[in-house]
């Protein structure tokens, strides 16, 4: 059985450890198989984060995170860093059950929408998040936030034609 709920400061050393094994995942997709050695975020940065207020884990039944998504709210949008799910635990709903929780908590703060930065064609990324209601944000619509994140993920060697801005507009949004 999982349990969503908020994250708390001691979950923070468990996220890292999370996020590598669900980047095991792109090992599959030859001309992303470098993330799954990449960078993880720090323990601090997620200390951090939770903080904010805006991050969730998925936890088994010994209140163990398996999952967790991780969020900033960015003026009036609920802006997710990053969502991961153990790789041995993916497909199971827990990455669905972390979005529901995040989209029914920022509609709850009264935010419009929901934004993140993704693979276009990865499919636990763009086609994911497109079950939801997000939309791919383009050309000026994109705005100077996203478009400045983009840019940085462009620097650290993410190929810019692979990468999409989303958005998930609250007002309209149908979380099931």
């Amino acid at each position: 059985m999982i349990i969503i709920r908020p994250a708390r400061v001691e979950d923070a050393e468990a996220l890292p450890q999370i996020e590598q094994s669900a980047g095991l995942a792109f090992r599959a997709i030859p001309e992303l198989a470098w993330l799954a050695d990449g960078d993880n975020v720090s323990a601090e940065r997620h200390r951090a984060l939770i903080a904010g207020g805006a991050c969730w884990v998925a936890a088994d039944n010994q209140d163990r995170p398996v999952g967790f998504l991780s969020a900033g709210i960015e003026g009036d949008a609920l802006h997710i860093w990053e969502l991961d799910v153990r790789l041995d635990r993916q497909g199971s709903g827990i990455g669905r059950a972390l979005l529901e929780r995040a989209i029914a908590d920022a509609k709850r703060l009264g935010l419009a929408a929901v934004t993140l930065t993704t693979f276009r064609a990865v499919a636990w990324n763009a086609p994911f998040y497109r079950k939801f209601g997000f939309r791919i944000l383009e050309g000026a619509g994109i705005g100077e936030r996203l478009a400045s994140l983009l840019s940085d993920e462009a620097e650290h060697g993410m190929a810019s034609d692979q990468r999409c801005a989303m958005q998930l507009d609250l007002s309209r949004a149908d979380t099931r």
